[in-house]
């Protein structure tokens, strides 16, 4: 049963690996991307090879950032992602949720015994599915790019305060809707 369990989940990969194979071409896209530079604290719109709009002094986790992330550690995970979901109604004023963990973040996590076979194959299939990924793993969840809500500003201004999300202020967020939608790229460095 193992080496079976072992062998339909290398097919697995294998084939989502396939479909994930074509190098993401973001400086070329017609569709806008998003480029997070987590050393300068900055947000930008990328689109034709062209920075479109960019947001400066933007927040990250009050943990850092880091290649890898656990729940509750306060870290903005590095890689690429999409938006997956957009909350309209968020506490943030307006969320746009990633899909996150992604597949080298469960890949890593299931290599290091964080996260047991099921969990690695839900995260993957999820994501091969373009479905959201579980969000309530040892890994986290539920990061994206939002707003301040009735959060305070100059906190905003002075200090990385978010639980490992991206924020911007509320001005910020309602303009970057202009350019982003659900399948949008996200690029965080």
């Amino acid at each position: 049963m193992f080496v079976t369990m072992r062998y339909i989940s290398a097919i697995g990969v294998l084939l989502q690996c396939l479909c994930l194979a074509a190098p993401l071409q973001a400086s070329t896209e017609a569709r806008p991307w998003i480029e997070i530079d987590t050393h300068k604290l900055t947000l930008a719109v990328v689109q034709n090879g062209k920075i479109k709009r960019l947001f400066h002094n933007i927040s990250l986790g009050r943990g850092g950032f880091a290649p890898e992330r656990r729940k509750g550690d306060g870290r903005t995970p590095l890689g690429q992602f999409r938006i997956a979901w957009v909350n309209k109604d968020s506490r943030y004023h307006l969320f746009f949720g990633l899909d996150y963990p992604n597949h080298e973040h469960a890949e890593y996590a299931f290599r290091h015994k964080l996260i047991d076979f099921d969990t690695y194959y839900a995260i993957r299939q999820a994501l091969f599915r373009g479905a959201i990924p579980p969000q309530n793993t040892v890994l986290g969840g539920y990061i994206g790019i939002h707003g301040l809500g009735s959060g305070n500003r100059k906190v905003h201004q002075l200090a990385n305060w978010t639980q490992g999300c991206i924020a911007l202020t509320n001005e910020q967020v309602d303009e970057l809707a202009h350019w982003v939608s659900v399948g949008t790229r996200v690029y965080i460095r």
